[in-house]
Parts: C-alpha cells; structure tokens; sequence
C-alpha cells in the first residue's frame, strides 16, 4: 500500500503547524448517502414494528423470563439488523481512536445465528455479523456430530482507528499533525478447523488459520521539528507506520486419557510474511528546510517457526497429583530493509548533503532455540493443608548476522557487518500454599525464586564515514550477566460475618541483575541494578443489606530502583528511581425495587515516579500519574415488554507538567464523560427493537485542545426470532 503524502505546507503561515484554535469538524458531506440509507433503515424498521404489534393482540401471555428471548426451546435462530452512525464535533480522528466507531453513518447485520440438523445426530451453525462502513464482519460456520467428529470455519475482520497527531508546543500554541487524520488499521482472520472426538482413542484436532493486519497507525517515533527559527530541535513532528502481514499458522494437537493420567502432544508450524515502513519527516518548521526531508524506514521480516509441546497430568492417590510440560521451539528469521532519506517517500537512495544517517541493502537472518521444561506436584498431606512445588527450566540460545551499507550526507555508502550471540538459562522454582484449618479464614503464601546466567557476543556492527573511524571488524566484545529473582507473597480471606468478608495481602518481589565483561578493562556503566517493590492490598465485601452490596479496595505500592556502578569508576551507589503509588475504589450495588438494579463505582490512583536527575535539571521532571474515574449503570424494567438501561462515566486526569522550553513535558490534563441510554422493546414473542443514544465529550489541555472532540451516536435494532 503506498501511503499518503503529508502536505505540511497547509497553513497560511507558512510554519508547517496548525494555528493554536482548534477547528471544528463535523460529518463530511460525503455521508449523506450513507446518513440516507440510515434514515431508510430506520422507517423501515418503525413500520416492520408497527405491523408486528398490530399482529400481537392476541399473542398469549408470558413467563417475566421469556419476555425478551421467546418461549425456552421455540426459537433457536434469530437475526438482528442495525443501523446508526456516529456525528463528531471538533476532532473526528481522537473520537474514532476513543470510542472505536468509525464517523458517519453504519449498518447492517448486527448478530446473526441459524442453526440445524441436516443429516441424523448432526448439528449444522450458522453465525455472523456484517457492519457496513465499520469494516467489522465475522462469518463462522460449524458442523457436529456430537462425541465423534466437529468441523469449523470462520472468517472475521475488524477496524482499529488512530489519531495521527504529533506533540504540542505551549509557548507558541501549535500542534503539529498531518492532513493524514484518521488512520486505520484492519485485523482479520480466516481458519479452519477439524477433530475427531471417537471414544477410546486420542482425541485429535487440527487448525489451520490466516491473520493478517494491514493499513495505516500512528507512531510515538516522532520527528525533530524547529518550533521556531533556529531554535533547537525537538521530537514533535507526527509520524504513521504502513502495516501489511501475513502469518500462517497449521497445528495439530492430540489428546488421550489412559487410566490416572490425561496426556497432551502438540505440533505447531508458522511461518510469515511482514511489510512495514515507518514514514517520519523532519525539521517542518525550519526557515531552511532540508532537501531531503522525507525519510523511509522499510522493515521486512519473514519468519519460520515450528514449535513441538507435550503435557501430562496423573493422580497418583487421591490427594497427590504431578504434572509436567515440555516445549520445544525453533525460530529461523531473515531480515532486510532501508532506512532513505529523500524529497518524497519511497524514493529510491540518493546520496544528498542534507541525508541523515541511514542505511541501504540491509540483509541478515537470525536462529532461535528454546527449551522449557516444567514440573508440578500437588499434594494434600492433610484436609486444611494443600502444597504444590515446582520448577521451571528454560534455556535459549540464539545468533545473528547482518551486513548492510551505512548512509550519511553525500559520502559513499560504506558497508558494516554484524554478528552477535547469546546462551541463556534460567532455573525457576516456586511453592504455593494454602491453610483452611482456622474456621472462617483461608491464608494463602507464595515463594518464586528465580535464576539465571548468560552470556552477549557481538562484534562489528559499526562503519566507517567516508573513510574515517575504527575498523568495525575490530569492535567486538562479551558480556556475561546473572540474575537472581525473588517474590513472597502472602494473602489472608476473614469471613467474620455471614455477609461480609475481609481480604489482606501484599508482596515483596526483588530483581537483581549483575553484568561483567571480560573483553573490556575499562568500566562498565554499572555492574548491579536492583529493582524492589512492596506492595500491600486489601479488599472488603459487606452485603450491608439484602438488596444492598458495598465493596471498598485499597492497594500501596512503593518501588525502587538501585544501581551499583563498577567499582573502577569511583562511583557510588545510586538511587535511581522511586515509585509512590495509591490506589482506592469503591462500588456499591442496590436493588431498591425488582424493577430496577443501580450500581455506581469510583477509582482513584495517586503515583509519582522521583529520580535524582530533576534535582539538577529542569529538562527531565518528575513524572505524575494522578486520575480518577466515576461509573454508573441502571437497569430499570419499565413494564412487562420494555427494558431502559443508563450508564455514565467519568475520567478525569490533570498532573500535566510543562517543560517544553527545557525538555519533555510529561503527565497528562485530560477529562471525559459519556452517557449512554438504551430502550429495549419486545413488539412480540418473536420480535424485539431497541433504541440507542450516546453522548461523549473530551477535553485534553495538554494538546492545547486540538483533541477535544463532542461525539453523538444513535443505533437503532430490530431483532426477528424464529
């Protein structure tokens, strides 16, 4: 797919940015056909209702339960159609990524289900639904014979919108973004699968499937930017990858039970086929832009991977039983791409004296293999107690070359090669624990120890510029690296009352990672870094009344990680990060009436990231985490054949800390809400039509509000039964 080509030359100014007042943007003009056929659907749907009720007036009496579904067993098929669309105000693209509907008008086949016996002892379904303008279908076909063989196909795609946007600059109020808007990525799949199911012998299944991916998404690799002349550059320029993968995958699993034990085997084969290109311009504010602005990194990958796995689980008496698993994976890759600067994307290399540096005819391939075996044992020594040990062992060893040749100004290409390798293995043994002997209470203990050795080899990788630098052959070096993990945690459940319960529980997990490299005399940057977490939680459940449910949950949460230069560097250790976080929620649960249910909830989270850095510098600040949200939903049972369901919600963020004129600006100042109110209606036994409205409005100050958006969305539909 060749990708479109950002204009960023669109404002008036000439300053390649849009003007600090966000525009307004509603549904295009050219919806009108599809807003039409909407308006169509929806008298066509009034008067299928209208004739529907009209032919009810005699129709008998119903169960409160078969209100909305039909008399149970009368009707097994059904199909429902819809139709809606989304009217945005402000910016279309943000409301698409956030609400996951594409803008204007939609419809079609919201759920479709028919199911039959076309031979004896045979189960044919038919299941489906088909959105036009939302790019959302799903098509499955199934066929069964029940205990010996089942026979499936399915077919689906789905959209996921994106908002090409870049950063935001405070002190001139511009937003710097492409006319791309909003992007699209589609997601589908195509499978079949086939098992024999036949009594006593195993039990095979095997599936096969297409997935694939392709389009347009936003990138967070965005590109330097003059936000005014001469000043420095910053990373705010917008930036969009083009997708297209293929990946195959065939498996093929088996299963058999014989006596005590449940046996598994699985043999997996993939293999796939990526194309992606990163586009990203550069310097769009600049009063002297570079000839060669347009830079694009092409990325192809295609992979084969088999993979071979084996389980069993056996009661060896009735209160001890063992499990193992084995896996076994081999990877080979091969890689190759260019990294061009130019006047346009996907131009062929030129060699020009504003080129960055990149690259041209990159190949390489690299090869993977992976071991993991794991054992369990459950036993029960006693009714109140239950132990399960374990352990894990997984090894890797992996090696890659590449070669390529490195561009830079109008200097020849120089070519460079690489080559790395690494052996890996990692020991993991864990031991669970549960005691019940205290009437009303239940404590649980987990213990996770882990470790691990490996070893980097890498050499070349580098090139010389025109002539000049080290001999990349030459650059070589080894790195060996251990590490030691360990977690504990323990939980506790108290019922001290029949309607309320209590939960208290928490962990300390420790890692620890040490690197040496034998290769090298001088220094390392660090030879030890440790990262530590506590954590504590609690949970409390009290049905205050028959009809009434309150749940409160608090966790605290303190990280840190520390650092242990190598001692030749006559550095200290060194706090480099500390993390603080709160985390409260609520909820509550009422049923004042059998008609009508409530529930309302509210989260909070206070957290705060600290490094020594932003006592020395303005340009890196401590970073916030601070939002909280509010929920609502409401089920009200208007009358015997009318449902009314109402939810809103409520997020709100505002810890954003400018820093543009220094650095990065980090945390976010942001709010949402939305209401939704759904009306159910059923015409007649078989026949039920519903109506819904959604209203959501956004407001993000930290983009200068070129985000805010205002959403409506209407759907409406009608659901037949027979």
């Amino acid at each position: 797919m060749k990708p479109f080509q950002p204009n960023h030359a669109q404002p008036s100014d000439g300053t390649g940015a849009r003007p600090a007042c966000p525009p307004a943007v509603g549904t295009p003009a050219s919806g009108a056909a599809r807003w039409g056929a909407f308006w169509l659907m929806g008298v066509l749907l009034l008067a299928f209702g209208g004739r529907a009720l009209a032919d009810d007036t005699n129709s008998p009496a119903l169960s409160p339960q078969d209100y909305f579904e039909g008399n149970p067993g009368t009707y097994s098929d059904w199909i429902t159609l819809g139709g809606g669309g989304l009217l945005t105000k402000g910016n279309p693209a943000q409301a698409e990524e956030s609400l996951h509907w594409g803008s204007g008008a939609f419809g079609g086949i919201e759920d479709l289900h028919v199911q039959g016996s076309p031979f004896t002892n045979t189960l044919l379904t038919l299941d489906g639904h088909s959105i036009f303008d939302n790019h959302d279908y799903s098509l499955g076909l199934g066929l069964t014979h029940p205990d010996l063989w089942f026979l499936r196909f399915k077919a689906e795609n789905f959209r996921t919108w994106y908002n090409d946007a870049g950063g935001f600059y405070p002190p001139t109020g511009t937003e710097y973004s492409s006319p791309l808007g909003a992007l699209a990525l589609d997601r589908g799949e195509y499978s079949f699968e086939g098992g024999l199911t036949l009594p006593k012998i195993p039990a095979l299944t095997f599936k096969y499937s297409h997935r694939y991916r392709d389009g347009d998404k936003s990138s967070t690799i965005w590109s330097p930017v003059h936000p005014t002349p001469f000043s420095p550059s910053l990373g705010l320029g917008p930036s969009f990858y083009n997708i297209d993968e293929k990946i195959d995958t065939f498996e093929l699993d088996a299963k058999q039970h014989i006596k005590a034990t449940d046996l598994a085997l699985g043999l997996r084969y993939e293999t796939a086929d990526l194309n992606n290109s990163l586009y990203t311009t550069r310097y769009l504010t600049d009063p002297f832009p570079p000839s060669a602005p347009y830079v694009t990194d092409q990325q192809k990958t295609t992979y084969d991977l088999f993979n071979v796995n084996a389980s069993s689980e056996t009661w060896i008496k009735p209160n001890l039983l063992f499990s193992a698993g084995f896996m076994f994976a081999n990877l080979d890759n091969n890689f190759s791409g260019n990294r061009i600067y130019g006047d346009a994307f996907n131009v062929n290399y030129l060699p020009s004296p504003s080129s960055g540096y990149g690259y041209t005819n990159l190949i390489g391939d690299s090869h993977l293999k992976e071991y993991v075996l794991d054992l369990n044992l459950m036993t029960i020594p006693i009714k109140t107690v239950t132990l399960v040990p374990a352990i894990r062992v997984q090894k890797e060893t992996w090696d890659a070359n590449s070669s390529g040749g490195s561009t830079l100004s109008t200097f020849s290409p120089d070519t460079f090669t690489g080559q790395s390798s690494r052996d890996v293995i990692d020991v993991t043994e864990s031991l669970d624990a549960r005691y019940t002997g205290f009437t009303n209470w239940v404590i649980s203990g987990r213990g996770e120890w882990e470790e691990g050795q490996g070893n980097l080899t890498q050499s070349g990788g580098l090139s010389r510029v025109d002539g000049f630098g080290t001999d990349p052959v030459l650059t070589s070096g080894k790195t060996d690296d251990s590490r030691f993990f360990q977690k504990y945690s323990l939980g506790v459940r108290w019922y001290p009352l029949r309607r309320l319960t209590l939960d208290l529980g928490g962990y300390y997990k420790d890692h620890r990672y040490d690197y040496s490299n034998p290769t090298n005399s001088a220094a390392n940057d660090f030879s030890m870094q440790s990262f530590e977490t506590y954590d504590l939680n609690t949970r409390v459940t009290w049905r205050a009344l028959q009809n009434v449910t309150l749940v409160g949950r608090y966790e605290y949460q303190y990280s840190t990680v520390n650092t242990q230069p190598d001692p030749a560097s006559g550095l200290g250790a060194v706090e480099s990060s500390r993390l603080l976080s709160h985390i409260v929620a609520g909820d509550v649960s009422w049923t004042p009436w059998s008609r009508l249910s409530l529930q309302a909830g509210v989260d909070s989270v206070w957290s705060k990231t600290k490094s020594p850095v932003t006592d020395l510098t303005q340009a890196i600040l401590n970073s916030e985490n601070n939002y909280w949200t509010v929920n609502f939903t409401s089920d009200f049972v208007v009358d015997n054949k009318t449902d009314l369901d109402v939810a809103y919600f409520y997020y709100q963020a505002d810890d954003f800390q400018n820093a543009s004129t220094a650095g990065l600006s980090t945390g976010a100042a942001a709010y949402e809400h939305g209401v939704t109110a759904t009306l159910t209606r059923r015409i007649t036994q078989n026949l039920k039509a519903s109506l819904k409205y959604g209203y959501y409005n956004y407001e993000d100050a930290a983009t200068g509000g070129f985000n805010n958006f205002e959403a409506h969305l209407i759907f409406a539909s009608l659901q037949y039964r027979f």
